[in-house]
């Protein structure tokens, strides 16, 4: 670089006029004006970047990217009753939807069955209803499981909600081998921000080992757990703190599965990564780069991973909903459209785009076809997808890059030195983090050093909503009750009693409950049959009051 050119650019600089704005990103960092050669002098291609498809997968975990095969378009649907949305599914199929994501509603997420009294009023209102097989046989009716893919958000009580997918998939003649699809089973993440969760962290560990143990060894294509930043950063935290609570996550749970005696090479690859996309542009590409890098070399150099694929981190990404606005939600569509250029600059292997209308409702269904015409358009219209990682080399994007990564490995010495993912947790040191960092990003909203269209800033005074919403009915409740009373009249009520009996035992034990819970599903226990049966042994947790 010329320094004579530099010097006189800083002159020119420092005399002129600049826009009254702070120049800070969505984490609240300062931004340099300009890259320059100065900010990667250290930077060694092979070293930090390498080639897409080889360590350490800064530019892509596969050679050929995109160009070999375009991400997975997985809309998350789940709402109302288990036939409401296996039409939304069908509808999603039929408009190009390459993958299936299940959205469950509160009870189910939370191990409540329909007519729990704790589920009044909650039944179907912002996911599908599920609580027990009968329901996930209507969910999946005429969508054949050895073909597609099919990943599940939901995390206590995962291991039964995987249960019922498998049984389902059994009486449609598909073995579990063939089965493909994640199921988020994070625990972790729960504690830290989204505050569903029902037994405390220990046990909710040994159940997660339980399963990856389970599918290691039965469900060679599926995926055992998603590790999610998603959740963090809609509870407020930034980029680096979504990057690394959600490495450490991982790591926890790669150590987890270790001490039980699993191989890392036997496991590892089948381990996936859920990321947010927020409004920073260049911030959330940056974060994607660096979480990859960053995971193959812990992976490699720390825990001893052979395996090529135990290195490559895969993730899935998801626009941010926390950005989405209820004033003009049509602006909506632009800002996913944003999100979802930096998931696919930053090399996901799968997306889902927000509909405009979810800060008011659940998507109707000309929302979702409005969200996933945007994959679309991205993937066909754009060219983006020709070329793989077309940022690196820039200044600005690999000094930012390093920027995450050293960050990242900061908060990791923070963690070690609290004792590991647990304790911080128990101490509230990533609560505190994130509180923190949501309370400065709404201060800076609300003195006006951050815009957010139609929030803050050009807004419409007289602004009438003129989208049609959806809305849930509550006839849903009152059916799922009828039919799960209904369930309860009908089963072998002898079996379902010894099998949940045998489940006690077995977490007495410490058996592996994946066995037991797989015949107690297909006997048709329920969720809450299966959750309150483990809560007598587990017992539940209740977070500290700082938080």
């Amino acid at each position: 670089m010329d320094s004579k050119s530099f010097k006189r650019w800083q002159q020119e600089v420092a005399s002129a006029k600049l826009r009254d704005a702070k120049f800070i990103t969505a984490s609240g960092d300062p931004v340099e004006m300009l890259g320059t050669p100065e900010m990667i002098k250290d930077l060694d291609y092979d070293r930090d970047l390498g080639m897409p498809g080889q360590y350490p997968y800064t530019r892509g975990v596969h050679a050929t990217m995109y160009r070999g095969r375009l991400w997975t378009m997985r809309q998350f649907a789940g709402f109302g009753s288990p036939e409401d949305t296996n039409q939304r599914f069908k509808y999603l199929l039929e408009n190009g939807q390459t993958g299936l994501s299940v959205a469950f509603d509160l009870p189910t997420l939370m191990g409540r069955d329909a007519d729990d009294p704790w589920s009044e009023g909650e039944v179907g209102v912002c996911g599908v209803s599920v609580s027990s097989l009968r329901d996930m046989e209507i969910l999946f009716d005429g969508i054949p499981l050895d073909k597609v893919s099919t990943s599940m958000t939901i995390n206590s009580p995962a291991i039964i909600l995987l249960a019922f997918y498998i049984a389902v998939a059994e009486k449609q003649g598909v073995k579990p081998e063939q089965l493909r699809g994640t199921i988020q089973n994070d625990i972790l993440k729960e504690y830290i921000a989204q505050k569903e969760y029902i037994f405390p962290p220990s046990p909710s560990m040994r159940i997660i080992v339980d399963m990856i143990e389970y599918c290691t060894e039965s469900m060679p294509q599926w995926n055992t757990i998603s590790i999610s930043g998603y959740h963090i950063r809609e509870a407020g935290s930034t980029a680096l703190q979504e990057l690394a609570f959600t490495l450490a996550d991982g790591f926890a749970y790669i150590e987890a599965a270790m001490e039980r005696g699993l191989d890392i090479d036997a496991f590892a690859p089948r381990l996936s990564f859920f990321f947010n996309a927020h409004n920073d542009f260049f911030e959330e590409i940056a974060k994607y780069r660096a979480a990859r890098r960053i995971y193959a070399r812990r992976m490699k150099e720390k825990y001893g991973a052979k395996k090529e694929r135990s290195w490559m981190l895969r993730f899935h990404t998801q626009t941010a909903g926390c950005t989405l606005t209820a004033q003009q939600p049509e602006n909506n569509i632009v800002r996913v459209a944003y999100q979802a250029l930096a998931a696919v600059l930053g090399g996901t292997q799968s997306l889902h785009t927000n509909s405009m209308d979810e800060t008011l409702a659940l998507p109707s269904e000309k929302a979702v076809k409005i969200a996933l015409r945007t994959q679309q358009i991205l993937a066909y219209e754009s060219g983006v997808p020709h070329t793989i990682d077309p940022l690196a080399g820039s200044y600005f994007m690999e000094d930012l890059t390093n920027k995450m990564e050293q960050g990242a490995e900061e908060y990791f010495k923070k963690i070690e030195e609290l004792g590991g993912v647990i304790p911080a947790i128990e101490k509230g040191f990533f609560q505190r983090e994130i509180a923190e960092a949501a309370y400065r990003y709404q201060l800076e909203i609300e003195n006006n050093d951050r815009y957010i269209v139609g929030v803050n800033a050009f807004q419409d005074k007289d602004e009438k909503i003129e989208i049609p919403l959806l809305q849930i009915s509550p006839e849903v409740e009152k059916e799922q009750v009828r039919r799960l009373q209904e369930l309860k009249r009908e089963r072998d009520n002898n079996k379902v009693q010894s099998l949940l009996k045998e489940l006690k035992q077995a977490a007495i034990e410490n058996k592996n409950l994946m066995p037991v819970i797989i015949e107690a599903a297909k006997a048709y226990a329920t969720v809450g049959e299966m959750i309150n049966t483990l809560k007598d042994v587990f017992g539940e947790y209740q977070e500290s009051t700082d938080f």
